[in-house]
């Protein structure tokens, strides 16, 4: 069951309609794009609530989706953000990009959905209800616990029927991130549309078992993930640097007609390390994200809070900062800095994967 709200005119059927009559040569009108129950036809956006499974009050859960459906042929793109419901920076990335596009002089279709966890967002929680984490329940099955329907109607009416994917992230409660591309750079198809994007940052990063990128990856399709900045915060950079690469994507992808400038190339990183506190105390830091450091270099002091004494924390690895703790209170072994590392120490990456 769906409700929906799309853009004025009578629904037209699936597939491709022609004319023909007299002198005048056939023409081909591109086929409405169905979901659910609702057609969308070229030229036009909906706005479409998917029932995920009703609640204890008797009310529906829905999954609520933007359709902007485009006037010619071309890929279909998936948006998707707030699989961690605290996550937000990619819900006014999408609400940027779909402002700015007019579906009459798009070519293919996007499939938006700015809020994935419901619950999440509304709870200002990384979680769903029970606790469990949705970018681990993929590709989801329609009789299982909340997370696997969701994630389920998720593959099935958005992901799946889409040609590439963004999935839209920041850093987990605490932490902050640089903007950066997560992706297999060992995929042709996928290499080619993190390039495109441009995000400051390139990172080579396999999948976790359950997540949503897996999904697409076992389904064929090339999904980019996007993080930048931290949770439950609204963070400019991010969200400018997001928006611009969702549409030079597009623009790459032949879906716009006007090519955006050209962005500065990416830093290309292929293993990531975390630097951790040697001692317990309070650590302050002395490095920015983004910047650039030599094997040895200071990222900071962990210090006692009377003055007495102080540990120097150095990153063992040459590389970049693409993340940090935002929490000054630390206990030994506790993650402070990200590094990506930039040159081949042959040392082992943490995976940190979405």
């Amino acid at each position: 069951m769906t409700g929906s709200k799309a853009d004025g005119g009578a629904h037209t059927a699936p597939g491709d309609a022609t004319h023909t009559g007299g002198a005048r040569p056939p023409t081909t009108r591109r086929a409405p794009f169905v979901l659910g129950h609702t057609e969308i036809r070229p030229g036009r956006r909906a706005r479409i609530d998917l029932n995920v499974a009703r609640l204890p009050t008797g009310t529906w859960l829905s999954l609520p989706v933007t359709v902007l459906h485009g006037t010619r042929p071309g890929p279909t793109l998936g948006l998707t953000a707030a699989l961690h419901g605290n996550e937000i920076n990619g819900i006014e990335i999408i609400r940027r990009v779909l402002e700015d596009t007019e579906p009459r002089s798009l070519a293919g279709t996007v499939v938006a959905v700015p809020i994935v966890n419901v619950f999440g967002f509304l709870n200002e929680s990384r979680y769903l209800p029970d606790r469990r984490d949705l970018n681990r329940a993929f590709p989801g099955s329609p009789r299982g616990s909340m997370a696997a329907r969701l994630a389920h109607l998720v593959m099935t009416e958005v992901i799946g029927r889409c040609s590439h994917a963004i999935d839209l992230h920041t850093g987990a409660a605490g932490r902050m991130n640089h903007p950066q591309i997560r992706a297999d750079l060992t995929a042709p198809e996928t290499l080619r549309c993190a390039e495109a994007f441009a995000a400051p940052l390139l990172i080579h990063a396999g999948t976790r078992d359950g997540s949503l990128r897996e999904a697409a990856r076992e389904r064929g399709i090339p999904m980019l993930l996007y993080e930048g900045g931290e949770a439950q915060r609204f963070d400019e950079k991010p969200i400018r640097l997001g928006t611009e690469g969702v549409r030079r994507l597009m623009s790459h992808l032949g879906m716009l007609d006007a090519p955006l400038p050209p962005a500065i190339p990416p830093v290309t990183v292929r293993s990531t390390r975390w630097v951790r506190a040697g001692r317990a105390g309070i650590f302050l830091s002395e490095v920015e994200l983004g910047t650039h450091v030599e094997r040895g270099a200071g990222l900071g002091r962990i210090v006692d809070a009377f003055g007495e004494s102080a540990l120097r924390v150095r990153t063992p690895v040459p590389g970049v900062v693409i993340g940090h703790s935002l929490d000054p209170v630390v206990h030994r072994g506790d993650a402070l800095v990200h590094v990506g590392v930039t040159a081949d120490d042959g040392s082992r990456t943490e995976r940190q994967g979405r």
